[in-house]
């Protein structure tokens, strides 16, 4: 077999014992550009960048299916060539690991802080700390122009929801250029994960993105496991996929309902809060909280389904199941409501490519990546996933998307309650050794995959990287507005509906 750009690199590095499922190797600076040439030349796609004390790190997913892996390049000068110089979705990530390490990318054509406001007292604080009140002024980037004007909007909104800052420039009320301004909702999970034994650990990644906790309790318990080759029993890998479609239904329902009221149909948002609620309620009947909340661990999951929970979950997907045609097919009727979301908002497949947009966002312009399907993991390696995907990349797509989702997640909680194995739940941690190894696992949320990075030494966590899939669609968003009205961003935002607890960390 020829060998891929990926196994090229692999091949010229030092390979890291211990790190599953998939390979490390320590890579030289001239490898390290090579890879970079790769992600620009879309021979390799970005999955994420993170940093430690001296060195930084990629995970990349390569061109031969299943293939990926993490380079790692030592940088005891604190210096690296930016991948973002010629790759433009490592930016951002390049600019965090600056703040929170220290580590300078040489070439980033962009140097401004991210993460860090100036509101922490001090910088650098996984890497050499030190005080200093850090960055204060922000400079957004000039629009010139004639007639040109800008709006800011954020970080505090009209509606219950997290900060961010949206800076727009505006001919009349066409939006030229938009820009985003994140990070004040940093919580500090990475610090805090640090020297935590792996139950804390857990419950601090379930709290990293609230709407999304199942996906990532199932994508750092899965990094745990693959460090210290546990085998997680078969009923607890398929009640863990029962709660992680149960969470994609719940997101999806808030999600259209939410697109139609932009949209000004408020009959729509309240028939399909109607369908979150009963689905927040199956979840509670059955696992004890509404979202879920630390049901899954490492090793399994918390507690087994309930006596009466097949039957309370067979009753809830024959009224789903019941009421969601009719209001699909009155969402794909109302000319108003179509008026609004097609030809709206739109990502170009290319754009879509290459920032490697996973989820609904990626699969409605085109790109048809999904964890459960490309890299697949139990118990999806046997229920014969198909993924919807569309070309148009409007706020449309992304809504047919999701509602093609919802029909797929209902299926699969069907056909999960049917063929839910029997047995234990929970495998335990013990395993000898002495607890130390490194893992990474992807899951697929709603949003897209969720990534955790991690390294174990004796039972605790020596570091942990997380990484929502909204660091690749913000930027996306900012693209996709442009040449839209004002008044239609609400509506692309919502379309996107990108998270910002899960990037703000």
């Amino acid at each position: 077999m020829p060998v891929t750009a990926l196994g090229d690199i692999l091949e010229k590095g030092q390979r890291i014992e211990g790190h599953r499922p998939y390979p490390r190797a320590n890579i030289s600076a001239a490898a390290w550009q090579l890879a970079a040439q790769h992600l620009a030349e879309g021979r390799l796609t970005l999955l994420s960048l993170w940093g430690e004390p001296a060195a930084v790190s990629i995970a990349v997913l390569g061109e031969a299916p299943g293939e990926a892996a993490v380079l790692t390049l030592e940088c005891a000068e604190g210096r690296f060539a930016s991948i973002g110089r010629l790759h433009p979705p490592a930016q951002r990530l390049e600019r965090t690991v600056r703040d929170l390490f220290g580590l300078e990318a040489e070439g980033l054509p962009d140097t401004r802080a991210w993460l860090d406001h100036g509101r922490w007292g001090i910088a650098r604080p996984l890497g050499d700390a030190g005080e200093g009140p850090g960055p204060t002024a922000y400079a957004f980037l000039p629009a010139e122009g004639e007639s040109l004007h800008q709006i800011p909007v954020g970080p505090v909104h009209a509606g219950i929801i997290e900060p961010g800052h949206f800076r727009f420039t505006a001919n009349g009320e066409t939006v030229v250029r938009l820009e985003e301004r994140l990070g004040y909702v940093h919580k500090g999970i990475e610090g805090l994960m640090r020297g935590a034994d792996i139950a804390r650990a857990a419950r601090l990644a379930g709290r990293t993105s609230g709407d999304s906790t199942v996906a990532y309790a199932f994508a750092f318990a899965r990094a745990v496991e693959a460090a210290l080759g546990i085998e997680v029993p078969r009923r607890g890998q398929w009640l863990r996929a029962l709660m992680a479609e149960l969470e994609r239904l719940a997101n999806h329902f808030g999600d259209i309902g939410a697109i139609c009221n932009d949209a000004s149909f408020s009959l729509l948002h309240a028939h399909f809060g109607v369908l979150r609620e009963h689905t927040l309620r199956a979840a509670e009947a059955c696992f004890g909280h509404r979202l879920m909340r630390d049901c899954v661990q490492p090793g399994g999951v918390a507690e087994d389904l309930p006596k009466d929970g097949a039957a309370v979950l067979k009753t809830y997907l024959e009224e789903t199941k019941r009421r969601f045609p009719s209001l699909v097919a009155l969402y794909d009727r109302k000319a108003s409501l179509q008026d609004r979301t097609v030809g709206t908002g739109i990502l170009r497949p290319a754009l879509a490519r290459q920032f490697g947009a996973g989820g609904y966002v990626g699969r409605a312009s085109g790109r048809g990546f999904d964890v459960r399907k490309d890299l697949p993991y139990a118990p999806y390696d046997s229920l014969n996933l198909e993924v919807p995907v569309l070309e148009q990349g409007d706020v449309n797509a992304r809504v047919w998307i999701r509602i093609r989702e919802v029909e797929q997640s209902m299926e699969l909680v069907g056909r999960i309650l049917e063929g839910l194995p029997a047995g234990a739940i929970q495998a335990g941690l013990t395993r000898p050794g002495d607890g130390s190894g490194e893992g990474m696992a992807l899951v697929e949320g709603f949003r897209g995959d969720v990534l955790v990075w991690l390294r174990l030494e004796a039972g605790k966590i020596a570091r942990c990287h997380l990484r929502d899939p909204s660091w690749f669609q913000w930027p996306l968003l900012e693209a996709a507005i442009e040449g839209n009205i004002v008044a239609d961003f609400p509506l692309c935002n919502k379309s996107f509906n990108c998270s910002y607890s899960g990037h703000d960390l």
